[in-house]
Parts: C-alpha cells; structure tokens; sequence
C-alpha cells in the first residue's frame, strides 16, 4: 500500500505518516517526492511517499493529497512543537515532555519493563542491569548494562533487535502498546546511525569516482531511510531500495552512469 503525507520538515512528514497508519517509525518504507526549501515568498514542505506491507491502514485513502484530518493533525503537531519565546518550531514536537533524569523506575510499569528484561537476558545465561536512559511522551529507552554487552548486542544488533521486540510485546501485555520501548547497550543505537551516515557517504563518493552503482547490504526500514535522507541533496547521486520483504537493499546509483553502463552491457 503506498500513502501520501506532506510536513514542514521531514521528520515531520514521517511522525505524522507514523500516528496516522499506527506503525513504528522501522516499518514501513519513506521515499521523498517532493522538496520546497523555504524562500522569501514561499514557506517550505517535504512530501513523502510512505509504502507498507501490512493490512493495518486498509482504511486510509491511498496516493494523493492528505485528507483533512491529516491536515488537521499536521497543523495541530506544528502548534505543539512552537517555542513560547519566538514562535519558532522545535526540532523535536515532543521536547517539552522529554525528560533526562532519575534512572530507577518511577512507576509499577517502568519496574516491571526493568525486572522483564533482566530475567530474559539472565535466563539466556548473561548477566545485565537496565535503567531508564530517557522518557518521552510516546517513547522510553532502557539501557543495558552487561559484561556480555557485545553478545546480546549481537551482529548487526540482531540481538539487541529481538530483545526490543520482546519488551515491546510485553508493555503491549501491560497495555501501554502506545509507547515505543527502545533498548539500547554501549550507546549502540547511536554509534550504528554514525556509521550508517558515513557508509552512505563513502559509498556516494565511491560511485561518483568509478560511475555505476553499489548495492549494499539488507537493511530495515529504518536503516534504508538513513541512508536515503543522508544522500537526498546530493544531485549526481540517487537511492533506491531493491527487493521483497522488510529487508531489503539499498542501491546507491550515479546518475548517468548506471544507465549507461547496464545498456553498455546489455545492448538492445
């Protein structure tokens, strides 16, 4: 299923696209139809096209302007996000619930999420401690602490990954399916974003130098749209994603060039 949504930045476009099918942001797939920067005369917007897989949104219109109540919410997540001292937007429409504080749990749910995970990793055989990284409106990231840090991170976090999944799971028992349970370890959600940014980057100066294109690995959703968003203004260089699934490919194309060559080798 393919939908259309429209944001000030893309982010937005994104969070939006998000509440609105009811799926996590890894879910489904992002391409960038549209960029108008803002000018002098006209004030600026992303449109994205958002694909899924799933029946969950079977609901809502397909392809073409958002409907009101799109809009609707769009204008309302624009006044949320407005800074009391100029008006302006804040990078995050949910920084004002953010909080960075006490580490221990602070409520029944918060225990039970901490106690859920440490049983799991300690019946898989590992020892770990996890405490309360940050909390959000909609968002809350655990971090594990463990001597085994590299294993249950696992290759490509895979590991980390299905623990996440798990924890999920279980706060949906708990009924709080509406908040989005992050796990991380050894800070490696952020350093794994760094290194998907600079392997976007050393691949598009790669395909700029030889001409053609590179393929890279399978990746989540989540993964491609890094990926996509981290070469998007880079007008010789283009993206797509090759595949069936949830992981799929990204190639990283020069324009003119991968054209050119694939009809070099395979003449009609």
């Amino acid at each position: 299923m393919k939908y259309d949504f429209t944001g000030k930045t893309e982010r937005e476009a994104i969070e939006l696209a998000a509440a609105e099918l009811g799926l996590e942001q890894d879910r489904f797939d992002v391409e960038i139809l549209e960029t108008q920067k803002t000018t002098l005369f006209k004030k600026g917007y992303v449109k994205i096209r958002v694909h899924t897989d799933g029946s969950e949104d079977a609901a809502l219109p397909e392809t073409g302007k958002p409907t009101d109540r799109v809009t609707a919410q769009s204008a309302g997540r624009r006044d949320e996000g407005r800074r009391e001292s100029g008006g302006r937007e804040s990078r995050d429409a949910r920084s004002e619930t953010r909080i960075v504080a006490d580490p221990m749990p602070q409520n029944e749910f918060e225990q039970k999420l901490v106690e859920f995970i440490t049983t799991v990793i300690q019946k898989m055989g590992y020892e770990a401690g996890a405490e309360i990284m940050l909390r959000e409106e909609a968002k809350l990231i655990i971090k594990l602490s463990s001597p085994s840090s590299s294993i249950l991170i696992g290759r490509k976090g895979k590991n980390l990954d299905a623990l996440q999944m798990v924890l999920n799971v279980y706060a949906d028992h708990l009924g709080r399916g509406d908040l989005r349970i992050v796990l991380d370890a050894e800070n490696y959600r952020i350093h794994h974003e760094e290194s998907l940014v600079r392997l976007a980057y050393n691949t598009a100066d790669k395909v700029r130098q030889r001409g053609g294109s590179i393929l890279l690995e399978s990746m989540n959703p989540f993964e491609r749209r890094l990926i996509h968003t981290a070469l998007n203004d880079i007008r010789d260089v283009e993206t797509k994603s090759e595949g069936e699934g949830l992981y799929k490919q990204v190639r990283v194309i020069y324009k003119g060039g991968y054209e050119n060559n694939r009809r070099s080798r395979n003449p009609s």
